[in-house]
């Protein structure tokens, strides 16, 4: 084969590579998403949400590091729409699920499990924090 071919599947496989380590570890998100505008930033205790007319979900690796019961608030300053966060464990199954009915609950946590954050958003303009 010739060269250009190996070096253009070397950039997949590193780039594969790359994706995977960066999502098992938290730093990459998966989406499905129709919005003007989405703005996310995940943090250490912490997710921020800025929308314009999103309808969609999202989903990322929470970084929960330590064993113990979390508390878990969402602070809901849509105008418009809805907006639901879902703390899902390795399994994908629910664990816990805030929104503006409930915007506080507790979680027990295993520091060496997984789990993962999945926004879900309907129509939602607006602005929401989730804090741990």
């Amino acid at each position: 084969m010739e060269l250009w071919l190996w070096l253009l599947i070397g950039f997949w496989v590193v780039f594969g590579i790359g994706m995977y380590l960066l999502y098992r570890n938290g730093f990459a998100v998966t989406e499905v998403i129709a919005a003007v505008v989405l703005l996310f930033w995940p943090g250490k205790g912490r997710d921020r949400v800025r929308t314009v007319s999103c309808t969609g979900w999202l989903r990322h690796r929470g970084r929960f590091r330590e064993s113990g019961r979390y508390r878990f608030s969402l602070d809901n300053r849509l105008t418009k729409g809805e907006a639901e966060v879902l703390l899902l464990d390795r399994d994908k199954r629910e664990l816990l699920r805030l929104n503006r009915g409930l915007s506080a609950g507790e979680a027990e946590l295993n520091g060496k499990d997984k789990y993962y954050l999945r926004w879900e958003f309907r129509s939602a303009t607006g602005s929401c924090e989730l804090r741990w």
